[in-house]
């Protein structure tokens, strides 16, 4: 199986000075997700939580709602020439009864921002799809300051960026601020997919009074994973796009961009940030 990390030599050049020396970088390898043993999707992602990021993954596309609709998942043997096992497929077994939504080998049509759709039909595919309406759910409220030193946190909580300085990091915290689980990747909506299917393994959907923070953009593609999921509150330390700001008006999600130091962006979803009065009306 792949690692997470591995050693490469590196030529250094500091100030003039030139030596070489082991670099450590993190793992890229491919993961082919089947679906009731016909193939789905390939994702570029660091190995680790594979089941885990398959589940998420299809949470996302609508497949599966919580630990009962799935059956099992394993990794899939004879997946080369040659009859040996990669660990680089796995096949995710729904439970019987499970109705399969019209997903294609071409990938449902609101997968990624980059689907070439156009934004409207992305938007009514979420909306159509999600399982826990955002909007219905009891009220969640969180203060700036709490958002604020959420990053400090995530940052802390990252492991293997630590040796390597090259995988995005996502974090699912309550609405009291507690840090309840916390993954890697080298894609970052491989590492929210990682944190849902973890949830929807132990039988925690939805994930109605969470807050997601996420360490780089807020792209529509985590957006949609987070409304998905039942998540009201995402955040990012980087900008939103267009599109994920639209999503998260559509479907009442609370939206934060540039969530760094106690500044912050809040582009949608502000009801369930706890203003303080005098700051609300300046």
């Amino acid at each position: 199986m792949g690692r997470v990390t591995e050693r490469r030599k590196v030529l250094r050049i500091r100030d003039g000075a030139v030596s070489s020396r082991p670099d450590t970088l993190v793992a890229e390898e491919p993961l082919e997700i089947r679906l009731n043993g016909k193939p789905l999707a390939i994702t570029m992602r660091t190995p680790g939580d594979d089941f885990a990021l398959a589940a998420g993954f299809l949470v996302s596309e609508g497949v599966l709602g919580g630990q009962r609709d799935l059956r099992n998942i394993v990794y899939c043997a004879g997946a080369t020439a040659d009859g040996s096992n990669t660990y680089n497929v796995v096949d995710v077994q729904t439970a019987p009864g499970v109705v399969i939504p019209d997903i294609t080998l071409e990938r449902n049509v609101y997968t990624t921002s980059s689907c070439g759709l156009c934004g409207k039909a992305s938007l009514d595919a979420v909306r159509t799809t999600a399982r826990w309406p955002i909007a219905d759910t009891p009220p969640v409220r969180v203060t700036p300051e709490l958002l604020a030193s959420l990053p400090d946190r995530l940052r802390a909580a990252q492991r293997v960026f630590d040796r390597t300085g090259g995988l995005h990091a996502a974090a699912l915290f309550s609405e009291d601020g507690e840090l309840l689980d916390v993954r890697e990747d080298v894609g970052r909506h491989n590492a929210v997919d990682k944190l849902v299917g973890r949830a929807l393994q132990n039988g925690e959907l939805p994930l109605s009074r969470t807050v997601l923070l996420v360490s780089g953009r807020a792209s529509f593609e985590l957006a949609q994973k987070a409304v998905m999921a039942g998540i009201p509150v995402l955040a990012a330390v980087s900008a939103p796009s267009s599109l994920a700001v639209d999503l998260a008006a559509e479907t009442g999600l609370t939206l934060v961009g540039f969530l760094r130091g106690a500044s912050m962006n809040v582009y949608a979803g502000e009801d369930r940030i706890a203003l303080r009065a005098a700051a609300a009306q300046g």
